[in-house]
């Protein structure tokens, strides 16, 4: 009599399978000297893949047992790609969390030595929202009317060079961008806009060079989102009677705007980041400046300048520097994503 259903292991085999494997791992690592907690991992997953291939090959048969091999494979690269993740997540709220303060908040570093235990980055936090709102504000409408521009509008050569060019820019270091607006605009422009007539360093040229680093990645990532839009929608606007430019403002723009928002949240965490363009042209002040055309320093700066201080006190700043840097850049995606959120739901 032939059996209408196929034999499967138990939904606890691969979990015992995990366990015994990690044993022997501990055992053979430990027992024999052969290394620590990483070679112990590393011993676990080869046994494991291999115990499970065999005992699934013995029960299910050669296509459950490679299905499951491969599985286990994925579950496996997530886990690799998740733990570096949680590791660097974990190290900076744990040693940044002790300096978070009233102090780091709401005083400078003006006047502070590197041997001082106050002093905090109320400058820095001003300048990076101050030049990376700056950068966006340049920066998305250009990228969403460039990508527009490629991808409802643009035919032929001029198309392809664009597209080119911004595959060449996503490439370019960010010290490259801070040199090009050092050798434009402060030496250059700047001179022009100068009580005496020498060369200004500002945050402003910050901003400019850091919308440098986003347009790329804003053009590329709507023109993705926007050739996933239906070419349905379109046609079915078009037969409608509505104009192509209202087709896109009401219908394509609105249904790849999450997509859209992620792009922009993705080049600004990058722009947050950078501290290259910041020393070339912001001229790192330490005082609290809310002018954008003076000099600025950013949080990017502010922790680079204080994990390099041998201070005792620098490396908790640095620490709860970068922690900053991180919430706000959680924030803004948090509410980006869910402001992108409720606008879909409205329609």
């Amino acid at each position: 009599m032939v059996s209408l259903t196929a034999r499967r292991l138990p939904r606890f085999a691969p979990l015992a399978i995990g366990a015994g494997a990690v044993a022997v791992a501990a055992g053979l690592s430990f027992g024999l000297g052969l290394g620590g907690p990483v070679m112990t991992g590393i011993l676990a997953a080869l046994l494991f893949v291999a115990a499970l291939f065999g005992t699934a090959w013995r029960v299910e048969g050669s296509r459950a047992a490679r299905n499951r091999v491969a599985s286990a494979l994925i579950y496996g690269a997530f886990v690799l790609a998740v733990i570096p993740l949680v590791s660097v997540m974990f190290t900076v709220v744990d040693k940044g969390w002790a300096r978070l303060d009233g102090t780091f908040f709401g005083t400078s570093m003006n006047n502070i030595s590197a041997f001082d235990a106050h002093g905090g980055a109320y400058h820095a936090i001003i300048g990076t929202l101050e030049q990376v709102g700056i950068a966006v504000l340049i920066t998305v409408p250009l990228g969403i009317l460039g990508a527009v521009y490629i991808v409802e509008y643009g035919r032929g050569k001029l198309a392809s060079w664009i597209r080119f060019f911004v595959d060449v820019m996503t490439g370019i270091p960010s010290i490259v961008a801070g040199l090009f607006i050092l050798a434009f605009w402060v030496m250059v422009v700047s001179p022009m806009f100068s009580a005496d007539g020498a060369p200004t360093l500002s945050g402003f040229a910050a901003s400019l060079a850091l919308s440098v680093l986003m347009l790329p990645t804003v053009v590329r990532s709507t023109e993705e989102m926007l050739r996933l839009v239906p070419n349905e929608l379109r046609e079915g606007s078009y037969a409608l009677g509505i104009p192509k430019w209202k087709t896109i403002t009401k219908i394509v723009l609105p249904t790849a705007g999450p997509g859209i928002v992620t792009g922009v949240m993705l080049a600004i965490a990058r722009a947050a980041g950078e501290t290259a363009p910041v020393m070339l042209v912001a001229g790192v002040n330490s005082a609290i400046a809310f002018n954008p055309f003076e000099s600025q320093s950013s949080l990017s700066y502010y922790v680079f300048d204080q994990a390099t201080d041998s201070s005792k006190y620098a490396e908790p700043r640095a620490w709860a520097g970068a922690l900053t840097l991180v919430a706000i850049v959680l924030t803004l995606t948090v509410v980006a994503k869910l402001l992108a959120r409720r606008s879909k739901l409205s329609r």
